[in-house]
């Protein structure tokens, strides 16, 4: 076990309280990872003064510097995979195959933020008057607060940190307490990349103190949030009050509507793998099918026969296909939501139990469940539930499927399977999600932007050519000659 510190001004150090905390595996809760700093407001106030301090510094640094800095960061990250992968698998619980992926998506993201970087182009506009000239400039926000969740430690924070550092910003980075391993190896490649001290500054530590910290000073100029909407939606008051742009990625319930669809075993296969990948544990997790009555039996048969396909296991295990649940906590909310699609009157057709008789000491494994027949107004069709908990929602037409897939508050993703080219347009036009799927599940590219609307995200989305709006201020410059 390794006791781990802050990084701070470009050296590592202890928090000022001298307190720390453990970290367990979730396949094995009494296997202690290592010790992480339980930093207060006073580690974050150090790493805000040495962010603000290198601002000026790092601006000024021409742009294909940064971007070389960026892009060696995203060679070492390649290179490290296999043994970055094992530590998410370990802190995180996913099955090894998905960490490995989650990092080598992180090094394809870190590479196109540094090209971007070199994209960071105004316009120029023909003047209204003779004898001048109009254009404008993107410049860097200044200090950028990067708080990043526990479910894709790797890609979440290369997706922040990387295009704010393109874009000329310094980064106080505040990761998920459950997590922390992953970003001391994710700071430590920064490091190795040569990146300049205080440019980058990593702070561990409970989200009560520090990220309440960053979210609140002044000196903050924009804040880069991964999480639950509650928290967004404290977040974005937070940042009202000193007027730091926003860019927040929060919950979803993202809807899987099928309608006329031919293909009802590529259906279901795409929609298991988008449920239940990181054991449902991400946003994208399409979270509820949708389907007409008369196609809702056969599909639930094609559901039912590739859920028992999954393993669940330890995610070093080269067999195993879905890790274990994060915490204890997140198991007993997950069992929480299987009880309330009983009491819905909702019909199990799978899974739905711990795997182990103790999972705090054995593991949190869990049976991927399925539901049919859930009402569209219970708590499994309405809420996210972050979680292997699957329901099927009947519908009598396309109409109502469209009704149902808007019915909750979030609209981050959505997918579709159909036949039918005019109910995919009408869909497409009508489904209210940042993000459509047509016959696919819910996977993005690492060049397109990414984000959701309504109670699911605010700001400029995140990845591709959007980053730029997240992480610059724009310049309005009038030249008379």
């Amino acid at each position: 076990m390794q006791r781990h510190a802050n990084y701070i001004g470009g050296q590592w150090c202890a928090p000022v309280a001298n307190s720390y905390y453990q970290t367990h595996n979730p396949a094995s809760p009494a296997e202690v990872l290592g010790e992480y700093p339980r930093s207060s407001i006073h580690d974050a106030e150090a790493a805000l003064k040495d962010a603000a301090d290198a601002r000026l510094g790092w601006s000024e640094t021409p742009v294909p510097q940064r971007s070389a800095i960026i892009q060696q960061f995203a060679q070492l990250l390649a290179q490290s995979k296999d043994e970055l992968a094992r530590i998410v698998t370990l802190e995180q619980g996913k099955a090894l195959c998905e960490s490995t992926g989650e990092v080598l998506r992180a090094a394809t993201e870190a590479t196109f933020a540094a090209g971007e970087g070199m994209r960071l182009s105004g316009h120029t506009f023909p003047s209204e008057r003779a004898g001048l000239t109009c254009f404008t400039v993107l410049e860097p926000l200044g200090v950028v607060a990067a708080i990043t969740p526990w479910n894709f430690p790797v890609v979440s924070a290369v997706r922040k940190i990387a295009p704010a550092l393109a874009c000329g910003n310094t980064v106080v980075f505040k990761p998920a307490s459950l997590t922390p391993w992953s970003a001391v190896y994710v700071t430590r490649l920064f490091e190795k990349a040569s990146l300049p001290a205080g440019v980058l500054n990593l702070v561990v530590g409970p989200g009560i103190a520090v990220g309440e910290r960053l979210v609140s000073d002044p000196r903050v100029r924009g804040i880069s949030f991964t999480g639950s909407t509650d928290v967004g939606m404290h977040i974005y008051e937070r940042a009202a009050s000193h007027m730091a742009k926003v860019q927040l990625e929060l919950g979803g319930k993202n809807p899987a509507v099928v309608f006329e669809c031919d293909d009802l075993d590529g259906a279901a296969q795409e929609i298991v793998s988008a449920a239940f990948l990181c054991s449902g544990q991400r946003c994208t997790a399409l979270s509820r099918v949708i389907v007409e009555d008369s196609q809702a039996d056969t599909l639930a048969q094609r559901l039912v026969a590739r859920i028992k396909k999954i393993r669940v296991g330890n995610g070093l295990d080269p067999q195993t296909t879905m890790g274990p649940l994060v915490s204890k906590q997140q198991m007993e909310t997950v069992i929480s939501y299987v009880r309330k699609g009983h009491e819905a009157g909702a019909t199990l057709l799978a899974g739905g139990t711990a795997l182990v008789k103790a999972p705090e000491t054995e593991g949190y494994f869990f049976a991927p469940a399925l539901f049919d027949h859930v009402p569209a107004n219970s708590p499994l069709a309405l809420e996210e539930i972050f979680g292997p908990v699957l329901p099927i929602i009947r519908v009598r037409d396309a109409n109502e499927a469209i009704q149902v897939a808007n019915g909750t508050r979030y609209g981050l993703a959505a997918a579709v399977f159909t036949k039918n080219m005019h109910f995919i347009h009408e869909f497409v036009r009508r489904v209210e999600s940042g993000m459509v799927h047509v016959n696919h599940g819910t996977a993005s590219q690492a060049h397109i932007p990414f984000g959701g609307v309504k109670d699911s995200g605010q700001g400029s989305y995140s990845i591709g050519p959007t980053v730029k709006d997240a992480f610059t201020n724009l310049k309005t410059v009038y030249v008379r000659w």
